[in-house]
């Protein structure tokens, strides 16, 4: 298939839109690493994938799917010192405290992601399941760590105090369990996906 598509480009660019212009970066500001957290994942794991959507199709069959397996590896391994980086104490504290640092920490998140969604979806199906398999596990993994810390991470000044009704340790673990689950169901679902699509004798994408 050749072309984009529109609907999914602009869903996901009014998505993404909606997400650094609501409520959210004030929150996280806030000192909510529950709302930061889902700010994340709403730009990596819904208006990133429904952008490479719309954008795939144009990229198929061309330099970019053919090269696509080495484009993942790469991908995947930036993706990993992205996300993980920017969940660092230092960095991340950063992040909460002045907005340009926020501002940068999103488009890297966003363009890391769009680097690993984009050839997934445009080049071989099996690599793309691979390279969102991979993802789905370190995403998950860090998910985890930052739900059963026994101490908080981020220190932040006022971290967590009156958001939401919880308290700097409960806003963590909720921001824990919403990248765990998120990043666990998406990822890996849209693994499968691809998948199941590479196995097939004829592989064609819907």
């Amino acid at each position: 298939m050749s072309g984009l598509r529109p609907v999914w480009l602009v869903l996901g660019v009014a998505s993404l839109l909606a997400l650094w212009a609501g409520p959210l970066p004030g929150i996280a500001r806030g000192g909510s690493h529950a709302a930061h957290m889902i700010l994340h994942m709403g730009v990596v794991a819904a208006a990133i994938p429904m952008i490479a959507l719309g954008l795939a199709p144009a990229l198929s069959g061309g330099r970019l799917a053919a090269r696509a397996p080495v484009i993942l590896a790469a991908a995947t391994m930036i993706d990993l010192v992205v996300v993980w980086a920017w969940h660092l104490p230092a960095l991340q504290t950063a992040a909460r405290a002045n907005g340009w640092i926020l501002a940068l920490e999103q488009a890297s998140f966003a363009l890391a992601a769009l680097f690993v969604w984009l050839p997934a979806l445009a080049g071989p199906a099996l690599a793309g399941a691979l390279a969102l398999f991979f993802t789905a596990m370190h995403m998950t993994l860090l998910g985890v760590l930052i739900a059963v810390s026994p101490v908080l991470l981020h220190g932040h000044e006022g971290h967590g105090a009156g958001i939401w009704g919880l308290d700097a340790m409960q806003d963590q673990e909720l921001g824990g369990i919403v990248m765990l689950a998120v990043s666990g169901s998406v990822y890996l679902l849209a693994g499968l996906w691809l998948a199941a699509m590479g196995l097939r004798p004829s592989e064609a994408r819907t």
